[in-house]
């Protein structure tokens, strides 16, 4: 448990930080959800090419049981983002494990399944309605058509179901015509319990980072029964056999689940793809291992820490 509450210490989720703008975008039975805006710097470039740079909406991690939707912890990432000339949003949404008790064991988590697959569909239901809110309201100045999902841990399983629900036609709730312009997850999968999860067309560009060591979200997979979670590995490989050629992934050695705080570390990675496969529309596959001693590490959070 305290590994698990010092990396959510360095991901922020216990020290929320001030925004420029703060919304009500939601009311739910048990509570209010909003979002912060974050705008950018003040003669930040906001284009690329004449191309107007997308508006990232980050979604927070925390294992579906905590955290916060504007961490101190990527207060630097947000302040990079703003001096880049992107927009940066940070979204609540309901955190469906919060007060759930997981039984040990791969039983345990069987026994579970139901409640993590819930949990990612809320969360999704509640960042669609985000998107839907800043679409109805444009005095807000945040172009819903210009948009980048990310997310980190579960932030980052909700933003890759968000994406899989969009290019599989079984997206809700948001406003008509919506496709994202890309997606970046820091850590994450899709939770299924109906078999493996199947791309029917080519998703939004896609930036996978990933330590193939990760203990809390599987790497590959973790599933038995048709249940479980399909991660960044596996999703990558399914990308590649399909012929869909918009996609970066980048699986780092040994890495645990600190890859789900590389925000700020990763920025070159992060605009490359950001430029490249988001705002200049190239068709660019870049599939790489990272052995790099000098990245940050807190050790290993394996799901037991989490549960």
């Amino acid at each position: 448990m305290r590994k698990l509450l010092f990396l959510l210490l360095l991901l922020g989720f216990l020290s929320p930080l001030k925004a420029q703008e703060t919304h009500l975008f939601a009311h739910r039975d048990t509570c209010d959800l909003y979002l912060d805006i974050f705008r950018p710097a003040d003669g930040a470039p906001t284009t690329l090419q004449g191309i107007q740079k997308p508006v990232i909406l980050h979604v927070f991690g925390g294992g579906f049981v905590q955290g916060e939707r504007s961490g101190s912890f990527i207060r630097s990432w947000i302040d990079i983002l703003n001096k880049d000339g992107y927009t940066v949003v940070t979204v609540d949404y309901r955190l469906g494990m919060k007060g759930y008790k997981v039984k040990r064991g791969l039983s345990g988590l069987m026994k579970a399944s139901e409640r993590f697959e819930l949990s990612q569909e809320v969360g999704k239901e509640d960042v669609f309605a985000a998107i839907r809110f800043l679409a109805d309201n444009p005095s807000l100045g945040v172009p819903v058509d210009n948009l980048v999902l990310a997310g980190s841990s579960a932030g980052a399983i909700i933003t890759l179901a968000s994406a899989f629900s969009l290019a599989n036609g079984t997206a809700e709730g948001l406003p008509e015509g919506f496709a994202l312009k890309g997606a970046m997850s820091f850590a994450g999968a899709i939770i299924s319990n109906s078999g493996s999860p199947q791309f029917k067309a080519a998703p939004c560009p896609l930036l996978l980072m990933h330590g193939t060591a990760d203990g809390a979200v599987a790497y590959n997979k973790l599933a038995v029964f048709g249940k479980g979670l399909w991660g960044s590995d596996y999703l990558a490989r399914q990308l590649k056999r399909k012929g869909f050629d918009n996609y970066c992934i980048y699986r780092f050695k040994d890495r645990t689940h600190d890859v789900a705080a590389y925000h700020h570390v990763l920025w070159p990675l992060e605009k490359q793809f950001l430029e490249e496969n988001v705002i200049l529309g190239h068709k660019r596959t870049v599939d790489a291992v990272v052995d790099d001693e000098s990245l940050p590490t807190w050790g290993g959070i394996s799901l037991k820490d989490i549960y």
